[in-house]
């Protein structure tokens, strides 16, 4: 049977059936997704939202979540009954969800919370080892409504029950009490301790930072780079459009000549932000597989936490502005 949360008040000792739909409180289209959104407890304990409304190959869903074991949440919202349909729409969003790199969830959170995805968990989940967690390893689906078609919850019992389909309805009821007090009940297909047992975790992997450069002929080099600069990544462009041409117009390049240029490019207009972005630019550099940038561009360590005085490697020099140049024509004749 379809799920259904019936509601009544105590009064004088005797029941009063609550009964005021989301449609006849007359406010709460916009409010309902604002209490998602800034209240994803509601959803889930161990989940924080990254980004809302984000575009996918078939269209923009509602909300992106992720939990502590780095899965990746899709969550379609519905203001009224949820339809068979939704599950359909939903499988086709994360279907491309699925196959999305750590810059491009890097770039949706930045988006959303104009924090890096590294420094929003770090601050939402404290006790998370982020740096050996696998994001996007596993996805899950959420759909949020006021009811839920018998069809739905058939289907979606089956798929967790038989397939492991990582899946769940979550039915809200909105009360509004005699006395004019307003309350949110919620239940849930699948209870959130089951489901927690089912989620898949996401595996670990041991720390792949390194301060070793490569050591790659000049023809290896130059193709490892230019397959990394042409990505479409948020963090390959701006090593691409703003990191290297400092190194080439400056013999030294430091953090904050870094963070001014990411403020002066509208890359952000704060500077404790501007000081994330470098920290990411950081990070990739320092990641193990991509000592061929470490071959070209060497820096301090003033703590072993921190990079400093950035350099290009000279003999690279040329190779790199011949590259660059290769690389910007080859965008700007795509877009003719």
């Amino acid at each position: 049977m379809a799920t259904e949360i019936g509601v009544w008040q105590i009064v004088d000792g005797k029941l009063e059936s609550i009964d005021i739909s989301m449609t006849k409180s007359g406010n709460v289209e916009k409010d309902f997704e604002n209490w998602v959104k800034y209240n994803p407890v509601i959803l889930s304990h161990d989940m924080v939202i990254i980004g809302e409304q984000v575009h996918t190959k078939s269209g923009p869903l509602d909300l992106l979540g992720i939990d502590k074991s780095g899965n990746l949440i899709v969550i379609e919202l519905k203001r009224e009954r949820l339809p068979r349909e939704a599950l359909a729409q939903a499988v086709d969003y994360v279907s491309d969800v699925a196959s999305w790199d750590l810059d491009k969830i890097n770039e949706v959170c930045l988006k959303y919370t104009e924090q890096t995805l590294e420094d929003y968990l770090n601050e939402k989940f404290g006790d998370v080892d982020l740096e050996n967690l696998t994001i996007n390893g596993f996805q899950r689906i959420l759909l949020v409504g006021f009811a839920v078609d018998e069809s739905l919850e058939r289907m979606i019992e089956w798929l967790s029950n038989n397939y492991g389909v990582n899946i769940n309805v979550l039915v809200l009821k909105y009360i509004k009490t005699i006395s004019g007090d307003e309350l949110l009940a919620r239940t849930m297909i699948i209870p959130e301790n089951i489901e927690k047992e089912r989620s898949p975790k996401g595996s670990i992997k041991p720390s792949t930072q390194s301060d070793e450069p490569g050591n790659y002929s000049s023809s290896d080099l130059e193709e490892l780079l230019r397959a990394y600069l042409s990505k479409d990544g948020i963090t390959p462009k701006r090593i691409k459009d703003i990191l290297i041409p400092l190194t080439l117009e400056n013999d030294l390049v430091t953090r904050e000549m870094l963070k001014k240029e990411l403020i002066e490019r509208g890359e952000t207009s704060e500077e404790g932000k501007a000081g994330i972005i470098v920290t990411t630019i950081s990070k990739e550099i320092g990641f193990e597989p991509k000592d061929y940038l470490r071959q070209i561009i060497q820096y301090d360590k003033p703590n072993p936490w921190e990079k400093e005085n950035y350099r290009l490697v000279n003999k690279y020099r040329n190779m790199v502005q011949h590259l660059l140049k290769e690389i910007n024509d080859n965008i700007k004749n795509q877009h003719l």
